[in-house]
């Protein structure tokens, strides 16, 4: 069966239709001719299902190849990633995002594709506003979706992005705020009151005990404590409470992130979630779903990053934390802010700071 390399597609006459298209799912009909994405012909040329022209030349693989990587960016990465998945058995089909892939056992025009795979080198960057774009449009139509990253050995590591719920088991804090029993250090606020200092910590997992008596929060916690329930902190240079605006600023200087990672605090314990700092695993924050005595502190289930709208991603980085969190049993969850309200078609309602959340997991195919 011969074709005809026309702009970026391969064009078969009707004599290719019933084997290509009608039994192995190749192409898409354009009137009485058939229509090969650039991958596809690729792929059938090498396995001599087909023979392509240009020209009045006829192709051969290398000649293709090399051809189509001049029409198509990154096409020798889209192709090794069409290649792995054909030859694992799926079906699939160009797409919005680079390919649609069917379920094993499912084809094209009978069974809908399950997941939208967007192919990326490690080499390049990937900014978030990218990510989330390819991940509405997997969502948008019911879709799950993976990244295929292809290192500088052609090796493909799949990895699964979806929209994250997060939601724990926690209620509101009852404890009676003390006046003047706190006080702003370099980097953390100390409660000098061992009663508060208890109840604060066994009651919210607030904190860790600096001795029997004495409490330790650390930044973020005692600026959402400030906000949400009163907290007030002393200034150590006069003695007096300070304004959460001048304890923001303060802290600002310490942490250039504080204001965005507090909204994120913020936002998971107005969720029920616990989170405390995540520095043992490189991440912000590790998350509990719910703590009911102190003395027996379940697993977290997530590390937690927070990360500007403009955040763009260092693959290699990604990898690295994505293979830490799985390799301690945890989800890693990144966390932005999102104006107005999250799609919840999978995603969560961002009704508490516009959060919102997605995670990152290897998975395998």
């Amino acid at each position: 069966m011969k074709g005809e390399l026309k702009g970026d597609r391969v064009v078969m006459g009707s004599d290719a239709v019933e084997e290509l298209y009608n039994v192995l799912y190749y192409g898409r009909l354009k009137d009485d001719t058939l229509e090969l994405a650039l991958v596809e012909a690729a792929y059938l040329l090498d396995r001599e299902k087909i023979s392509v022209d240009s020209n009045g030349r006829s192709l051969s693989f290398r000649d293709l190849f090399i051809e189509a990587s001049h029409l198509q960016e990154y096409f020798e990465l889209k192709y090794i990633v069409y290649r792995d998945l054909r030859e694992r058995g799926y079906y699939v089909q160009p797409g919005v995002t680079d390919f649609r892939v069917y379920p094993r056992g499912g084809k094209p025009g009978v069974t809908a594709s399950h997941l939208f795979v967007h192919v990326v080198t490690e080499r390049k960057p990937l900014p978030l506003t990218q990510l989330i774009s390819n991940l509405q449009a997997a969502i948008n139509v019911r879709r799950e979706m993976a990244l295929a990253i292809v290192d500088e050995e052609s090796d493909i590591t799949y990895y699964g992005v979806k929209f994250q719920r997060m939601r724990g088991g926690m209620g509101p804090l009852d404890v009676e705020m003390k006046k003047g029993v706190a006080t702003l250090m370099a980097d953390r606020v100390i409660v000098w009151d061992q009663g508060m200092s208890l109840q604060l910590h066994e009651k919210g997992f607030y904190g860790n005990m600096l001795d029997e008596k004495r409490l330790q929060l650390s930044l973020i916690e005692s600026a959402y404590l400030m906000k949400k329930y009163g907290l007030a902190i002393l200034d150590t240079q006069t003695n007096e409470p300070l304004k959460l605006e001048t304890f923001i600023q303060k802290t600002r200087t310490i942490d250039r992130d504080f204001e965005g990672k507090l909204k994120v605090y913020e936002d998971l314990r107005e969720r029920g979630l616990v989170a405390k700092t995540g520095f043992k695993f490189g991440s912000h924050f590790r998350v509990y779903l719910k703590i009911e005595n102190i003395k027996k502190i379940p697993h977290s289930l997530y590390l937690v990053d927070y990360i500007e709208n403009g955040h763009v991603f260092d693959l290699p980085d990604l990898s690295r934390s994505v293979r830490l969190a799985n390799s301690v049993r945890k989800e890693m969850v990144f966390a932005f802010e999102k104006d107005g309200a999250a799609s919840d078609k999978g995603g969560i309602a961002s009704d508490s700071g516009g959060v919102q959340y997605f995670s990152l997991g290897r998975i395998k195919l």
